[in-house]
């Protein structure tokens, strides 16, 4: 499948399950493919949703808001100037327990080490989720978040989006999934679409590892010259 809009979506829902709007209505459907995308978002880190944030610590402040609309964090740096972004080292995720017994004394210095508090939710809000730091910043550092953001959802008045166009199949089967749930229909048709969209989810993963592991000339390896004898 080349790519689906939203109505096209809609159409082959209803299509595959034999169901018309009497049941499958406007906002039933629009809600059905709201938590499909949702769990697209969950299950495969989007490489076009990648974001990078930069901004200062506050010193003597053991928190961080983590941007406004991200999904998850996937890195955090910090360099060791307090205007330039020179030297930066990537912090070590930890839980809030190693923090708490790493930094009872509540020093202060460069972070070395962050953990999650209160996750990052996707709200566009910058108090959807934070990060904790330690040790303690004892400076204004530069800092980088690496994170994935909230992308635009597929609904009714944004009729495509990434996932529609570059994973169609996958998007449909997990609607269809939703969709039996919904319904409460057979069980043997919800396994099958839960099937066809972890074969179409793990390609598309593996598609995306591939995009951020090569380029068109490089895979990470170093390229050697072999001569071989002429003909």
């Amino acid at each position: 499948m080349a790519g689906i809009s939203y109505s096209d979506l809609v159409t082959q829902i209803r299509s595959y399950s034999e169901v018309d709007s009497n049941v499958l209505t406007t906002a039933v459907l629009e809600n059905i493919i709201l938590n499909a995308q949702y769990r697209i978002m969950r299950d495969i880190p989007i490489d076009a949703d990648r974001k990078i944030a930069q901004d200062n610590l506050v010193a003597n402040q053991e928190h961080a808001n983590v941007p406004a609309g991200a999904l998850f964090i996937r890195a955090v740096q910090v360099a060791d100037s307090t205007s330039d972004f020179n030297n930066p080292i990537f912090l070590e995720k930890r839980d809030v327990t190693f923090l708490d017994e790493f930094n009872g004394a509540r020093a202060t210095g460069r972070p070395k080490y962050y953990a999650m508090k209160g996750g990052a939710t996707g709200n566009t809000n910058t108090t959807s989720g934070a990060i904790l730091l330690s040790p303690i910043p004892d400076a204004t550092y530069v800092f980088k978040f690496h994170y994935n953001a909230m992308p635009a959802t597929l609904e009714s008045s944004n009729t495509t989006n990434f996932i529609s166009l570059n994973f169609p199949n996958g998007l449909l089967y997990a609607a269809l999934v939703e969709t039996y749930g919904y319904l409460k229909g057979p069980a043997d048709m919800l396994q099958l679409y839960e099937q066809k969209y972890k074969e179409e989810a793990q390609k598309f993963a593996l598609e995306q590892t591939g995009r951020r592991r090569r380029d068109d000339y490089t895979d990470g390896t170093i390229r050697t010259k072999i001569d071989s004898a002429s003909p």
